[in-house]
């Protein structure tokens, strides 16, 4: 999910009462929710994506990060938390374990997908539950936490966590419903392809933004990825595909490209890659895309162009 969304969850559980517990308890909530995002950091010194949600994010570094983040705010509150009551080290490690747990639980929920025993087995799951941007998620959050804040400032204590905790039940059985509409929409997919005598070798059902009675299907047959929009409410049904994308993995050039470094990162996070092929002097020109995330693998933050070298042919002058 967005960050902005992991910040409100941990906004939401400090007013729901938890930043009671200890003091820097709002503020280690609210960085423990985006912790695991430390890994972006990889970008800039030119790692693909192929380096997110991977070691930050699986069940080795949920153990340990705590403890890390933990040490940080008790650093911080030594060098610059003058006027802030000492925090309580257990409770400060109670909070961070929350926040960063919820992290890795809301980026399963998307497509993108998780890599939960990173670095012991790099296997990716998948929820394809949440769009990865929610809008009714961070209306509910936002509601919450911004009246719960409210409350406090009038004084009414007592009720001042209600709306922080309804928010975040609201949340919970949102993403509930959410994932009970994946997979009855996963069901009719699969029906509805074999009424067309089609198995697909491969199927993701894509929430769509800020609308979860529909789904856009993408299925992989016949050496291409083709695009289908479903409706899930209030009657499921699946349209005809409207977009057809070849995956040309069996080109001579799609095997070197994936060789080099970038072909390896790149493969490593793609689900659904294809290969869109250029011929120029002396060398092809291999694009890899992914199609949960673009159609045109020419021009894409998805996607990565890498140059082959075609192998020189030696002109024959005069009789053999």
């Amino acid at each position: 999910m967005d960050n902005i969304c992991h910040t409100l969850v941990g906004a939401a559980l400090a007013e729901s009462g938890l930043k009671r517990r200890t003091a820097l308890g709002t503020a280690t909530l609210m960085i423990a929710a985006n912790f695991p995002d430390i890994d972006v950091i990889a970008v800039p010194l030119g790692h693909s994506l192929g380096f997110r949600r991977g070691m930050t994010h699986g069940l080795p570094a949920l153990v340990i990060l705590p403890f890390v983040l933990t040490g940080l705010m008790l650093l911080w509150h030594r060098l610059r938390g003058r006027g802030v009551p000492d925090p309580a080290p257990r409770a400060l490690l109670f909070l961070s374990a929350i926040g960063i747990l919820t992290h890795p639980i809301l980026d399963w929920m998307n497509t993108y997908g998780m890599r939960w025993l990173m670095p012991l087995d790099p296997s990716w799951s998948y929820a394809d539950t949440l769009f990865i941007v929610d809008p009714w998620i961070l209306l509910a959050l936002g509601w919450g936490v911004w009246l719960s804040r409210r409350r406090q400032r009038h004084g009414l204590q007592v009720f001042s966590m209600l709306p922080a905790r309804v928010a975040i039940i609201l949340v919970v059985l949102y993403v509930a419903a959410m994932g009970i509409i994946t997979v009855h929409a996963r069901t009719v997919a699969v029906a509805s392809l074999r009424q067309r005598g089609i198995t697909p070798d491969a199927l993701v059902l894509d929430p769509v933004f800020a609308d979860g009675t529909r789904r856009r299907v993408i299925y992989r047959w016949n050496d291409a990825y083709h695009v289908a929009w479903m409706r899930v409410l209030p009657v499921a049904a699946m349209g005809e595909p409207t977009v057809a994308i070849p995956l040309n993995q069996g080109h001579p050039a799609v095997a070197p490209a994936a060789a080099t470094a970038a072909g390896r990162e790149y493969l490593s996070w793609s689900r659904l890659p294809y290969y869109v092929i250029e011929e120029a002097p002396g060398t092809t020109w291999v694009s890899m895309g992914d199609a949960r995330y673009t159609l045109n693998a020419r021009s894409s933050w998805a996607a990565v162009r890498i140059p082959v070298a075609r192998p020189a042919t030696t002109a024959r002058t005069g009789p053999p």
